[in-house]
């Protein structure tokens, strides 16, 4: 039987087609994975279309796919009346799967189809991504115990039937005219790293492990039997006088029939633990060109398969020192392996080409979502975006995850409680950061806070003869950063571990200062280093927290001043250098709310409590607003313009229905006197079936003796940012005026304006119309009733 689409097409041509749908399989198929409402199905090597017909008159509309046109040619003919199929000719293991449909499969079948797949447990992954949050995989095979011994090559034994279903969390088996009817859930059932049930030999101890992919990035793994079968690299050990390279090349040959040259085989890394007593030495080979076909698999093994680097977390069980192996190849891939000594190899690492069909058009996609944001305006920017391959700097996370061109960061590192503490940001936003730096060509560039793929795009702006020096605090980023800097052939990146507050080392700075330079993540402060090793007109980019709102903020140096010229909404994760800031916070009615002081400095709130369970004053500031209605620049126009003696702060609820009536888990800016406290909140005044018919009005609501006259400042706040800042298109909002000064600048050198004192710095934002009186006098109101709010 053939197994190429020219093969598979004759076979169909000829007449020939497969045993036919039988009662009982139609009774599971009707019993197991009824049709919802509306539901679609997807037929996997439907051949003629008998199931995918069937499928319709359980009332799902099908897709019915196969990779030899011969068979969807007669699937045409025999079913052209029916209605609710359409036929489509596909390769599920390897081509982009774009044609289908995008909101996912209630019902996916394989019908005497797994046996033929060079990959079945890839592609069974793969697949299982279609899937609805609740639709379900059926896969028909036939077994050995029931079929010819001529004829086994189109059935699975007990070990093949067990490694498909081991993924899967959800499974259940059925037997149906002595086929068996494997019924899988979507969601994975995560693997671990396994030893093997007797300690190695001590002859065996110092080994070679080699780490190949294929022209679509999949890393290959053989699947091991025996008492504890896992998934395994191609490994084993060295010989006398043989090096590390020539060991795992040899390996290669003799466990999978693919051939290497010793020259592209490269030792990245070698580990070392122990096993019982027994020092065990692994030397990791990336191996980064290969040719063959897997031929057939040496007895201890199963099979060999291809496998996408974001589901190895959901194959099975791996080996641990494979499992060890694969996160030095790609540090955080996996995410719970067994501890190991990593001592990584002073040499260049090779670039390894290799990407999945779907890679360059989910790429293209991105990029034109960015560009038709107006965040990626100029060529360069453009071009980056379509030519550096993000998904390589973020091997864990699914192609769509990756390319998604909306807000979506990819989190690549947390910490032990959870948070995250590394990821590679949005593509709108990097894309506009980037922008404001104005890189010329042959530019050189600093980046605090690193990962890879944003100083790839910064390194493909700068051109051929620029380059960037990127650091981070973290080894393990930094480790991460080089590999995949390195994978993807990206030259012209400086790669440091060091504190980013800091600086680039004296020895990478050049003479005159850095042309541009981008922090990537939040800053409380800003480092002296980032203005004095920036060339006079030089740009700074940086996400700098005003009362705890995030803009990313482009600034110019002229001489030891910064001048602000643009900002953008954002959020990154937190600084974790040495300048990095605890907010202070304070807690009140037992932990119902908390008021952080997000300038940095904490006041006197004896008193507050009491406050607090006081009555609660409202005051209606008669500023309205529809729908999706940007109010981001009142919060940071409300945290920059704070009388002298009083304290800004957040107040965050921690349960519902409070006395703020704050929702749970959100905050309001709020300003604090002694034990006096006035908040600002939007309130839903008018409801309707349509958006635009709903409406809110901003209140200022205080508690305190004086909480009177902070909430008269917040209502003026709120009226003056409405008349100065506020415009209809949430993209034209006027930003302030924004100048950095030396922490040592005196009062009388500083323009007019609020002045945030930093440690480092001093910050003067002035913004337009703070000479203006209020509109109309304020309106008070006392009310200890609660009124519905957002």
């Amino acid at each position: 039987m053939g197994y190429t689409r020219t093969d598979w097409s004759e076979h169909y041509n000829t007449g020939q087609g497969f045993r036919r749908l039988g009662d009982e399989e139609k009774g599971l198929l009707v019993e197991h994975a009824p049709a919802p409402k509306g539901g679609r199905a997807l037929d996997i090597g439907c051949g003629t279309g008998e199931l995918s017909v069937y499928l319709t008159s359980l009332g799902y509309t099908v897709d019915g796919i196969d990779f030899a046109e011969g068979a969807l040619e007669r699937a045409r003919a025999e079913h052209a009346e029916t209605p609710g199929v359409r036929w489509l000719c596909l390769d599920v293991e390897n081509d982009d799967l774009e044609p289908l449909a995008g909101e996912g499969y209630d019902l996916i079948t394989l019908r005497l189809a797994v046996a033929f797949f060079p990959n079945p447990t890839a592609t069974l992954l793969r697949l299982a991504e279609l899937l609805t949050e609740d639709g379900r995989l059926v896969v028909i095979t036939p077994t050995t115990e029931h079929t010819p011994a001529e004829r086994r090559y189109i059935a699975l034994d007990e070990d093949q039937i067990a490694v498909l279903t081991d993924p899967f969390s959800d499974t259940a088996r059925y037997t149906a005219d002595q086929f068996a009817v494997l019924v899988l859930g979507k969601k994975a059932r995560p693997g671990q790293a396994v030893e093997r049930t007797h300690p190695p030999e001590p002859r065996a101890v110092f080994g070679a492990a080699a780490v190949v992919t294929d022209d679509q990035g999949r890393v290959l793994l053989g699947r091991r039997l025996g008492r504890t079968p896992a998934w395994e690299l191609p490994a084993g050990r060295i010989e006398p006088g043989e090096s590390a390279a020539a060991a795992a090349v040899r390996e290669l040959g003799e466990e999978t029939g693919l051939s290497a040259n010793v020259e592209d085989a490269h030792v990245l890394t070698v580990l070392h633990d122990a096993r019982e007593d027994i020092t065990r030495v692994t030397a990791v080979v990336r191996i980064s060109a290969h040719k063959g076909t897997i031929g057939r698999p040496e007895e201890q093994f199963l099979r060999w398969e291809w496998h996408r680097l974001h589901t190895l977390p959901a194959i099975g069980d791996l080996f641990a020192p494979t499992a060890q192996a694969l996160n030095a190849v790609w540090p955080g891939i996996l995410p719970e392996v067994p501890p190991v000594i990593a001592y990584r190899v002073a040499a260049d690492e090779p670039a390894v080409p290799g990407e999945p069909a779907e890679a360059g058009r989910l790429r293209d996609a991105m990029a034109q979502t960015v560009i038709d944001g107006g965040w990626a305006t100029s060529p360069a920017v453009q071009q980056a975006l379509r030519s550096v391959p993000r998904h390589r700097f973020a091997p864990e996370a699914p192609l769509s995850t990756a390319y998604d061109g909306s807000d979506r960061a990819v989190v690549t590192r947390r910490d032990g409680t959870g948070t995250t503490i590394s990821s590679i940001s949005a593509a709108w936003l990097q894309a506009d950061m980037i922008e404001h730096l104005g890189l010329p060509p042959g530019a050189v560039v600093f980046e605090a806070g690193s990962g890879g793929y944003n100083a790839a795009l910064l390194a493909h702006v700068a051109g051929p003869d620029g380059r960037v020096v990127t650091v981070d605090i973290d080894w393990w980023v930094i480790d991460r950063t080089r590999r995949f800097l390195a994978e993807t052939s990206t030259g012209r990146v400086d790669v440091v571990e060091t504190d980013g507050s800091l600086g680039a080392p004296a020895r990478l700075v050049p003479r005159g200062g850095f042309d541009a330079s981008v922090i990537t993540y939040n800053c409380w402060d800003i480092a002296p280093a980032w203005r004095e090793q920036l060339a006079e007109g030089g740009q700074l980019v940086l996400p700098l927290e005003l009362g705890g709102y995030t803009r990313a903020i482009t600034f110019e140096r002229r001489g030891q001043v910064l001048y602000a010229h643009h900002f953008t909404y954002c959020g990154f994760v937190r600084d974790q250098s040495q300048q990095a800031r605890t907010i202070p916070v304070a807690p009140f009615l037992d932990g119902e709310l908390t008021l952080r002081f997000e300038h940095g400095t904490d006041t006197d709130t004896d008193g507050l409590e009491e406050a607090l369970r006081g009555p609660r004053r409202e005051v209606a500031t008669g500023v309205l607003m529809g729908p999706n209605i940007f109010f981001g620049s009142l919060q940071l126009y409300a945290a920059t313009t704070v009388p002298q003696g009083v304290t800004f702060g957040r107040l965050v609820a921690h349960t519902d229905a409070g006395v703020t009536n704050i929702a749970k888990d959100r905050d309001a800016p709020a300003i604090v006197d002694g034990p006096s406290l006035a908040y600002l909140k939007a309130v839903q005044i008018r409801d309707g079936k349509q958006p635009e018919d709903k409406q809110w009005e901003w209140f200022a609501y205080s508690f305190g003796n004086g909480g009177t006259q902070l909430a008269e400042h917040l209502v003026a706040t709120v009226r003056a940012w409405d008349r100065h800042v506020r415009t209809e298109d949430n993209d034209q909002h006027v930003d302030p005026v924004l100048t950095v000064h030396p922490a040592c600048t005196p009062d009388d050198q500083l323009p007019t304006g609020n002045v945030l004192d930093k440690e480092h710095c001093r910050l003067v934002v002035r913004w337009p119309g703070r000479d203006a009186p209020p509109e109309r006098p304020v309106e008070q109101r006392a009310t200890d009733a609660v009124p519905e709010g957002v």
